[in-house]
């Protein structure tokens, strides 16, 4: 009832309001083992992801997801399924329960892809970007040092105290004999199950955008070649069009232009790769603070190795960005000070050829005043001539003027009158008097 007295729904509010509980984080009870495997993706081959996943559900005998579904979190009884599609990539985790007698031998490491079936797993659509085996443990069930010491490489271990002192974090970044990072978890009594699921979801989303955000690192290394190369031939137009003359304008603007294609076009190429790779790598950085990271003794931090390691990475995307929109605005107004250069010459050269048409059109004025003196002479003659004729033949009906005397005195009235008609029609057809 109380529905119906609401007004007209927006038709993706519902969609919009469950996107905060898009992905939420698990309820995790230690010990266990987790998986997580990131596969970049185009368009098919995310929808490929979701038939994989399809298929591995109906294998089991469990709702498929349907076109709309991004996110699938499932138990299988041997291991869980979280199954994450992105804009980019595909996160596939898959985690199982420790036995307690796994645990206390570490020598060789339990992981959760052992319960997953290996032929649906060898086909995930896509191609590897990152795969991570996390293990979630007891800080009171384990020997902490001697675990570290067998599992991480101690030339690149990095760890810390987090959650406000609820646990501890191991890794070395480093990728091991199978292909996988490694990373271990220990938690304290403190540290609820839920709490644990929001700290292990942060260091999968650490793992995951740190690769994610790395991908503009070898577009960056790629734009840098061709923004020197550019650069180097921005400058040698510079200096060519310091030396230009009208003659060699134009082939200067033609190469200026075809260089200017060519900077929108890089940049066009790689701007939301570096926009992604910048939104990632303020994910890192937030998932980071989230930590609470607090040092143990003779480690560096999780923070410190990624400000001293990610963030090279990280300045060299933003430089070949800026280096880029620099080289553009530069290209721009090269070829505004010659396009300007080019208007002024041609300005100059219409103005030189307004300026002979204005003098050509002055001697035609002059040539019209003769030819119409000309042609008053000519019309008068012809006109008297006329008025000859006529007085003529009038003598016979008692005119009293001989032709001759008639002609005499018609010659200055005919002359007059077609000077002023000609007169009145140059004023009519040109606005003016000559």
């Amino acid at each position: 009832m109380a529905s119906s007295l609401l007004p007209e729904q927006h038709p993706e509010r519902v969609q919009l309001h469950n996107e905060i509980h898009a992905r939420p984080a698990e309820i995790i009870e230690a010990p266990l083992a987790i998986t997580h495997i990131v596969m970049l993706t185009d368009a098919a081959q995310r929808e490929a992801s979701r038939a994989h996943v399809a298929a591995l559900l109906r294998d089991h005998h469990r709702p498929l997801p349907d076109a709309a579904t991004t996110h699938v979190l499932i138990d299988l009884g041997a291991f869980r399924l979280r199954w994450e599609q992105h804009t980019e990539f595909v996160a596939w985790t898959f985690a199982t329960p420790m036995e307690p007698s796994s645990v206390a031998d570490m020598r060789e490491p339990e992981t959760a892809i052992n319960a997953v079936p290996q032929s649906w797993l060898r086909k995930l659509p896509g191609q590897c970007l990152s795969s991570l085996h996390l293990w979630a443990l007891s800080e009171s069930a384990v020997d902490a040092p001697q675990l570290v010491r067998h599992m991480l490489h101690a030339d690149t271990l990095v760890g810390s105290r987090v959650a406000g002192d609820a646990g501890s974090i191991y890794t070395d970044f480093a990728i091991h004999a199978d292909g996988f990072s490694r990373m271990l978890l220990l938690a304290s009594d403190e540290l609820t199950p839920r709490r644990l699921g929001r700290l292990v979801q942060r260091l999968l989303e650490i793992e995951t955008y740190r690769m994610a955000a790395l991908l503009g690192l070898p577009a960056a290394r790629k734009a840098a070649a061709v923004l020197a190369t550019a650069e180097r031939e921005l400058a040698e137009l510079a200096h060519a069009i310091r030396a230009a003359d009208r003659d060699t304008e134009p082939a200067l603007l033609d190469r200026l232009t075809r260089l200017a294609g060519q900077v929108e076009s890089e940049y066009a190429a790689t701007h939301s790769r570096f926009s992604a790779s910048s939104a990632y790598f303020e994910l890192v950085e937030r998932r980071i603070q989230e930590l609470q990271e607090s040092r143990v003794d003779g480690i560096q931090t999780i923070r410190e190795f990624m400000d001293r390691r990610l963030s090279p990475a990280r300045a060299t995307c933003e430089w070949a960005t800026r280096r880029q929109n620099a080289l553009s605005e530069r290209v721009s107004r090269v070829s505004s000070l010659l396009r300007t250069r080019v208007e002024i010459e041609q300005q100059q050269s219409s103005q030189q050829l307004l300026g002979t048409m204005n003098d050509r059109q002055g001697m035609q004025l002059k040539l019209q005043s003769t030819v119409e003196g000309l042609s008053v002479a000519a019309i008068t003659y012809y006109i008297t001539g006329l008025i000859s004729y006529l007085a003529k033949g009038a003598q016979k009906l008692g005119w009293p003027w001989s032709p001759e005397s008639t002609a005499a005195v018609a010659i200055p009235i005919v002359a007059f009158s077609v000077w002023w008609s000609l007169r009145r029609l140059h004023h009519k057809l040109f606005g003016r008097h000559a």
